[in-house]
């Protein structure tokens, strides 16, 4: 059975203010919740309504279908929700490709950015203080479990990049070199921005070099790439240019 008292805690971590506070965060379905289950990431409570995770029995509820469709935020409830303790971290490892994110909004595409990271190599991906927070359901949903596997950090990215000298500072613009005959160096920071304004000023001014994956369409009205589209192109070729 789920109290009411569990029901209020997992209903205010839809807010990114109570999960900042309790430093909590919530992952729903099976794939989800066994891939984060076998990170390193703490589990504070799990709700089932199949027992079939074999792990923590104390820490673990077996609810009916109709309790778990009270706590669940999906259309469809799948099968359990768990509640975790979110990882503190405040060393920042800058090694290789880091990706860095300046105002992205969108959850799917923060989720998918976080997935194309883990997929590709990328260990660090930096987030300006006003993209969406990794912990929202839906971007946890969206990484299906990717999270657990890249270390995400939120700054000032302004002043982090002004005063990182470690890495060369790339940013992604319609009027940048195109990244096909563009060579990037292996410590790079490569920055995409916001889905409707792109990065900002105070980022640009510290951009080394712009890129632009170019359009071979002749249409004028085109829209522009999706940012996670974007980056799944960029992570591809500069891996392509590196290995081959």
């Amino acid at each position: 059975m789920v109290s009411k008292s569990q029901i209020k805690l997992i209903t205010s971590l839809e807010q990114k203010k109570h999960r900042t506070k309790m430093g909590l965060f919530v992952v729903e379905g099976k794939k989800g919740i066994e891939e984060v289950l076998e990170s390193n990431f703490e589990l504070h409570s799990l709700f089932t309504t199949q027992d079939i995770f074999n792990t923590y029995p104390d820490r673990t509820h077996i609810i009916s279908e109709v309790e778990l469709k009270k706590i669940s935020r999906l259309k469809t409830a799948q099968i359990g929700l768990a509640i975790f303790k979110i990882p503190f971290r405040n060393e920042i490892k800058l090694e290789g490709l880091v990706i860095a994110l300046d105002g992205v909004r969108d959850p799917g595409n923060l989720g998918t950015i976080i997935r194309l990271c883990d997929w590709f190599g990328v260990e660090t991906l930096l987030c300006s203080l006003d993209t969406v927070d990794c912990y929202n359901s839906k971007v946890v949903q969206a990484t299906m479990g990717s999270i657990t596997r890249v270390k995400i950090h939120y700054m000032d990215l302004p002043l982090f990049l002004k005063e990182n000298n470690s890495h060369f500072k790339a940013g992604t613009f319609l009027e940048g070199e195109n990244v096909y005959s563009s060579e990037i160096p292996k410590n790079s920071i490569i920055v995409l921005g916001n889905e409707a304004n792109g990065i900002s000023a105070k980022i640009e001014s510290l951009v080394e070099k712009k890129i632009n994956i170019p359009q071979f369409s002749m249409a004028e009205n085109t829209e522009s790439l999706n940012v996670a589209t974007a980056t799944a192109i960029l992570l591809s070729e500069y891996r392509r240019k590196e290995n081959y």
